[in-house]
């Protein structure tokens, strides 16, 4: 029996037997050829991107991914949302689950992976262990910008959902990132990044 798990944007997510189906759902204002394609286009993105992303980070194992009903089957990874479940831990041991944030970060970047909505909602803990989920903004660049604009976009998401902690939490995820073989140059790359951003925020 299919129940329904989560409602986003893009797609509808059912769980079903202990797998997670991802199942992109028709935009009624789009032309009907143009949704087809952009459905089709970013269900075989995605699971491409968490089949390379599987061999370096934990991720969802894809049991099957179907460009006609853009539905991507995949493990249900039974644990808690990082998001609700970070603040819990003391501050030392939350600072080591943030190092492993930023370790996978790097291993992904690496590889050219962009995740593209990196938070704490977008990860799973389970035993101890980080699972990142829903690849769907992600995409391919080996540009360091894009990169950087992947943490910058994180160092967000720890400001506006761990407020009073962020600082420690990113911290040491950039510590984690820093096995990246261009740490430097992205974390040189965040502060122009944050610097445009708060040129903007003035005018």
């Amino acid at each position: 029996m299919e129940k329904i798990i989560g409602l986003g944007a893009e797609a509808l997510l059912l769980r079903k037997d202990g797998r997670l189906i991802k199942k992109r759902i028709r935009k009624g204002y789009r032309y009907h050829e143009l949704d087809e394609k952009l459905r089709k286009t970013r269900t075989r993105k995605e699971a491409k991107l968490l089949e390379k992303a599987s061999r370096l980070v934990n991720v969802p194992k894809i049991i099957k991914s179907d460009d006609e009903t853009k539905e991507i089957v995949m493990d249900f990874i039974n644990g808690k949302k990082l998001s609700e479940a970070l603040d819990s831990f003391s501050l030392e041991e939350a600072k080591k689950l943030c190092m492993q944030i930023g370790s996978s970060a790097a291993k992904l970047h690496d590889a050219n992976i962009i995740h593209g909505d990196l938070t704490t909602s977008n990860m799973i803990l389970q035993e101890g262990k980080i699972f990142f989920i829903d690849f769907g903004l992600g995409f391919e660049s080996s540009k360091i910008e894009d990169k950087a604009v992947d943490l910058h976009l994180f160092r967000q998401a720890f400001e506006s959902r761990h407020f009073g902690k962020w600082e420690d939490y990113f911290n040491s995820a950039i510590e984690g990132y820093k096995i990246s073989k261009n740490a430097d140059a992205v974390l040189k790359q965040i502060a122009k990044v944050e610097s445009r951003g708060r040129y903007k925020g003035k005018h």
